[in-house]
């Protein structure tokens, strides 16, 4: 192979088969994409971009396929919400395959989904059967054959000519079999598999998968979801090549894996920038299977970064008694993440050594058309090149694992991603103590997440893991969290994002709907908001369904909802003065019934105006202001008030309004129980109107920013002018909002503040302050 040839001539072979009559399952919405899904060519691109060889191929296309009732049921309602009562084994073996076909199935897409040309749901009381015929090519004889499954969800057994040739659980992680032993000498070779997914109900980890969609939850995906391939291999093959990189040190690292080797094997390494040798390398194997690792220095070495996402090429061989017996290309990236303090002493987030404040939204990777499986390549890309030329710099990777080249291609276009561990068995709420797992569940867990680690570590784009997202599976957290590091102590540990804390992990993580909001910085860990934002726009003709979609809060108009997202924004800078680290915007995409996406589901409609979203993300990533409390809450001391729960005259906010014969009370107000409330007077009325009176010495200010802590619909005034007209909650203290032409509102001597909260149901409170912003110019 030729050392410098690009990874993008690598050799694709196709296989050769008849494909029958193939169209989507009618009646869902269709991306663009669609129309380029071709049933003998679906996703054709090489599979495993960190690990190439020349030679390999392409087993996706029309499968037959099959759904078979278990022997004996293992749930008795599949849409009773009953997490984690199906243990791994339940199902049992698979027995004989059927001798009879239900039709055609478009491999690698779900049967749940549309592009399958299926459009069943398995369930787990059912047993999804796959069966196609290949041939080998005759140039391959002579070495092993491997077949590759990119992700089957969730439980499969593989055979080849009537032989086992192995089974796997996990949902998430590729795995491979060697088939060597099964194929016969020459003709077709028949290739069968059965799989079985218990989906949510089942302690396995499983997403936002459900057997009843509704919410948050979607619906379930079982069986092959990504590529499924084969390749031929030396006895002495490399398994891996991770890089990772000491960045004081001027140190690129690259570790490279191997199986069967000999005594003297010789492994070499090469790392290439564009077609120049910027390093070789070589050792000799001493071991049947082992690793070797190689440093490279340099000081001209190109760091990795979103602005600039530099990567080297990777050309590694094994060589056996003078003769080459294997050669791979990778790929690597000088870069590192960190949490360290910045000079104020407060943590941050280092990349390559500077703090970098990391903001993206939260991709769940659906797809209306292919469920898990994004229908074409150009498809997965497009939704990384949108969140980049949205202003974002990261995203957070939600209760799912993507294929290969997804990462391959943050990689390339450079997005940060935080990987999220797919969640499984049952929940905790927010105040409840770690469930207890059963072995069998824990063992679950720690499998599928190492394996998904250790397939993905390779990628420069993920500097965080995320163990566990809000009370979701949550067991062992600080274990958990711990041992996360073990697995691989170069990236950041957050844990767990939202919810229940256990004081463990680099981060501590909030979800703040609609917010923006933080928790206090500490001296261990960077404080960071995992979750916040939710607004909803449904978009006639784009949604799943037609009516009763759901966003955490929805508006009508693009308008509205682009203001809400300025409003939400411009509070941001606040919080990253105050020490905030990162932030995660839900949500990328509408899912399903979600309507709280960026785009519509099917990627049509972008329902934000790019250049102002464009300019409100750059403002992110400038100096933060500094900030001065003009009106202070009462979260650390008692702040008087005047308040009244009868409504008063109209003119209750204006500054000449006489409240002497109101009452006079500490805030702030409402019901003890209500998250976050710091009680001064209780307030358990409907309706409730305060004033207080501020100075000022000077009008000159620069920016102002409310501090507010509401349940629920409050407006507040100055000098008798609407400042703000907050709908619904919040949970905690955080900044909210203030146009600037409020500021010819301010007078020296004597302002007046003036609030008026309702409450409907449930906890209440209100209390309010007012901080000035100065921009560094």
């Amino acid at each position: 192979m030729n050392l410098l040839r690009p990874l993008t001539w690598m050799l694709l072979l196709l296989p050769s088969a008849a494909f029958g009559e193939w169209t989507p399952v009618p009646g869902k919405p269709m991306t663009r994409w669609a129309k380029d899904v071709k049933p003998e060519t679906p996703l054709p691109e090489y599979p495993r971009p960190q690990l190439v060889r020349e030679k390999w191929q392409n087993l996706n296309g029309l499968w037959s396929y099959a759904i078979t009732p278990l022997a004996r049921p293992v749930i008795a309602d599949e849409k009773q919400d009953r997490r984690g009562q199906i243990a791994p084994d339940a199902a049992g073996e698979p027995g004989e395959a059927p001798t009879k076909w239900d039709g055609e199935i478009l491999v690698p897409f779900c049967p749940e989904s549309a592009l399958s040309g299926v459009g069943k749901t398995v369930g787990p009381n059912s047993r999804l059967w796959y069966r196609r015929t290949f041939n080998v090519p005759a140039d391959w004889k002579g070495q092993r054959i491997m077949l590759n499954f990119g992700a089957v969800d969730w439980d499969c057994t593989v055979w080849l000519n009537g032989r086992k040739i192995g089974d796997h659980q996990g949902g998430y992680d590729p795995f491979s079999f060697d088939m060597t032993e099964a194929i016969r000498p020459d003709g077709d070779q028949e290739l069968t598999v059965a799989v079985w997914d218990p989906s949510h109900l089942g302690v396995q980890p499983v997403g936002k998968q459900h057997t009843n969609p509704h919410g948050i939850w979607y619906t379930p995906v079982t069986g092959i979801w990504q590529t499924v391939w084969m390749e031929p291999v030396s006895k002495g093959a490399i398994d891996s090549v991770v890089t990772y990189t000491n960045f004081h040190k001027r140190m690129l690292n690259v570790r490279i894996k191997w199986s069967g080797s000999q005594q003297g094997d010789i492994c070499k390494l090469t790392i290439l920038d564009g077609d120049r040798i910027v390093a070789e390398n070589g050792g000799t194997a001493t071991a049947s299977s082992g690793d070797l690792t190689i440093g490279v220095p340099a000081d001209d070495l190109k760091p990795w970064t979103p602005e600039s996402p530099f990567l080297y090429r990777v050309y590694a061989t094994v060589e056996r008694n003078g003769k080459q017996i294997d050669e791979v290309y990778s790929y690597a990236a000088f870069r590192e993440i960190e949490l360290k303090k910045d000079s104020a002493g407060v943590n941050r987030l280092f990349l390559n050594n500077k703090p970098v404040f990391q903001y993206g939204p939260l991709d769940q990777g659906w797809w209306p058309d292919g469920l898990y499986t994004a229908p074409t390549d150009a498809a997965l890309k497009y939704d990384i090149e949108i969140t980049k030329d949205l202003g974002f710099n990261m995203c957070r990777k939600h209760v799912k694992v993507e294929p290969a080249r997804w990462y391959h291609w943050c990689d390339k276009l450079g997005l940060l991603v935080w990987q999220d561990m797919p969640n499984g068995d049952k929940n905790i709420g927010r105040d409840k103590p770690d469930i207890e797992r059963t072995p069998a569940s824990e063992a679950v867990y720690r499998k599928e997440w190492t394996a998904i680690v250790n397939a993905t570590k390779h990628f420069p784009c993920i500097v965080a893991w995320v163990p566990f997202n809000e009370g979701w599976g949550q067991f062992k957290t600080n274990e958990i969290l711990d041992w996360t590091r073990t697995l691989d102590s170069t990236r950041l540990i957050d844990g767990p994002s939202g919810w229940v804390d256990r004081k463990g992990g680099d981060m501590i993580d909030a979800h703040i709907y609609p917010g923006p909001g933080m928790l206090p910085i500490e001296d261990k860990r960077a404080s960071v908001l995992g979750e916040f934002g939710g607004l909803g726009l449904p978009v006639d003709g784009h949604t799943w369904l037609d009516k009763n979609n759901w966003g955490y809060r929805s508006y009508e108009t693009k308008q509205a909802l682009n203001d809400a997202y300025s409003d939400l924004l411009t509070q941001i800078p606040v919080l990253i003065g105050q020490g905030l680290s990162a932030a995660v915007y839900t949500q990328t995409t509408d899912v399903e019934i979600e309507v709280n996406g960026f785009l519509t589901y099917d990627r049509e409609v972008l329902k934000f105006d790019k250049d102002r979203v464009q300019k409100l993300h750059a403002r992110l990533h400038e100096p933060p202001p500094s900030l001065k409390v003009l009106v202070p809450t009462s979260e650390q001391e008692p702040q008087a008030w005047r308040y009244t729960t009868d409504k008063p005259a109209d003119d209750w906010m204006q500054p000449t309004f006489n409240d002497g014969a109101w009452k006079q009370g500490p805030g702030g107000f409402g019901t003890k129980g209500t998250p976050a409330a710091v009680i001064g007077t209780e307030w358990n009325t409907k309706d409730i109107w305060l004033r207080r009176t501020f100075e000022l010495k000077s009008t000159d200010v620069d920016e102002l920013s409310l501090r507010v802590h509401h349940d629920e619909d409050a407006e507040i005034s100055i000098n008798g002018r609407l400042v703000n007209s907050l709908k619904r909650f919040s949970t905690e203290y955080g900044p909210a909002a203030i146009a600037s032409e409020i500021k010819s509102a301010l007078k020296v001597g004597t302002n007046v503040m003036a609030v008026h909260c309702r409450q409907t149901g449930g906890g209440q409170y209100i209390d309010v302050g007012l901080n000035e912003l100065r921009w560094k110019r």
